[in-house]
């Protein structure tokens, strides 16, 4: 009989659906981030990001690429989509600069949003690939801290 060590049993179990990942300050990561865990970026990003999870933009945190997950809150600065099939969430210190697909969106007052937003259960069940522009189900909207604004085209 084999022995095991607990340890190696306690560290596959963390590193399970259930874990964080860190990409600190001053960590520069050029390409495409997969993870099936929670991912929380305080450096930059330039690349896709998935989750299966949350993913999560700190203050000092860049992202130049899409993001796809179950959650995304934005407290940093982020150019490109986001698709989340349950909720997006910019806080006050956020910067988007790109298209939201979710089924649910909380803007803090003080943020700054350019680009679409598509929301409703039937966004958070398409796929990334499934998303389709339909100019005339979204109007771009403009959030600079000071209330909303309709820009039409």
């Amino acid at each position: 009989m084999a022995w095991k060590n607990p340890k190696d049993e306690m560290l596959n179990d963390e590193t399970n659906s259930n874990s964080i990942n860190l990409i600190g300050p001053g960590t520069i990561i050029k390409g495409d981030v997969s993870s099936d865990g929670d991912l929380r970026i305080d450096g930059k990003v330039i690349g896709t990001i998935s989750s299966k999870s949350k993913v999560v933009v700190g203050a000092t945190g860049i992202v130049e690429g899409d993001i796809k997950s179950q959650n995304t809150d934005i407290f940093g600065s982020h150019k490109g989509n986001i698709h989340a099939t349950d909720m997006v969430f910019l806080k006050s210190t956020a910067n988007l600069e790109g298209d939201i697909n979710t089924s649910k969106i909380v803007i803090e007052a003080g943020a700054i949003f350019k680009g679409r937003c598509n929301m409703g259960s039937t966004v958070a069940a398409a796929t990334s690939k499934d998303l389709k522009k339909d100019d005339t189900a979204t109007q771009p909207i403009e959030h600079g801290g000071k209330g909303f604004e309709k820009v039409f085209n």
